[in-house]
């Protein structure tokens, strides 16, 4: 039995591992949860004798896939809970991780399938992440972040890269959200700040902001 830290770690390390495409160091680790270097260390010698990640010191660390398929299961209960928070018990989307991070923990399969059933087998949570399916495949957002794309073009957001509440607030207060069109009329080139259209309205919205919106053209 895994404890819920040792779940948070494998589930950091997954999402770290998707980022950087390489063997994940401590240091990452460390600023991702908030934590000092050596209690990652500690950690991380922990899961390698529970063959759940292959670590070497100063060479980072990578999920083995036992360690991997348990993230997955983690990242699968954790998204489904946000779908049923929102959807069902009406709250905002910027409201719902933390919640979701303490429900995660509660390791049933039966529940969790139950649940994916009640919700009608969602694909996507409230901050257009895919949700992995039982047997743990996964489609992982392959798009442009608004940052990149070609002016004057339509295009729909479909996840943010920044689910924090702040961020999500901010959304909240310009009315983007998960299936919002939006175009680019302008692109400022001192800081690439840009003026969008959106819901036949225009707008200013900062670099920092349209580097965490992912969009698909339409």
């Amino acid at each position: 039995m895994l404890t819920k830290t040792e779940e948070n770690y494998l589930k950091t390390i997954y999402s770290l591992e998707l980022l950087h495409s390489k063997n994940v160091n401590t240091t990452l680790i460390a600023k991702e949860l908030k934590t000092r270097a050596s209690s990652v260390t500690d950690m991380l010698k922990k899961l390698a004798d529970k063959d759940l990640v292959n670590y070497k010191k100063y060479q980072g660390v990578k999920l083995t896939l036992n360690g991997k398929n348990i993230a997955v299961k983690i990242i699968r209960r954790h998204r489904l809970w946000e779908v049923f928070l929102v959807n069902k018990l009406h709250y905002n989307w910027d409201q719902v991780h933390e919640l979701a991070e303490q429900l995660e923990h509660i390791k049933s399969d039966t529940l969790t399938d139950k649940l994916e059933a009640f919700l009608n087998y969602p694909e996507f949570d409230p901050h257009g992440d895919p949700i992995p399916n039982k047997d743990g495949d996964i489609t992982h957002h392959k798009n442009n972040m608004l940052s990149s794309v070609a002016i004057n073009n339509n295009y729909v957001i479909i996840g943010v890269k920044d689910s924090s509440s702040a961020f999500l607030k901010l959304l909240d207060s310009v009315n983007l959200k998960i299936g919002s069109t939006v175009k680019i009329i302008s692109k400022e080139e001192f800081d690439s700040s840009m003026v969008i259209e959106s819901n036949q309205n225009s707008f200013s919205i900062s670099h920092q902001t349209s580097k965490n919106l992912y969009v698909k053209k339409i």
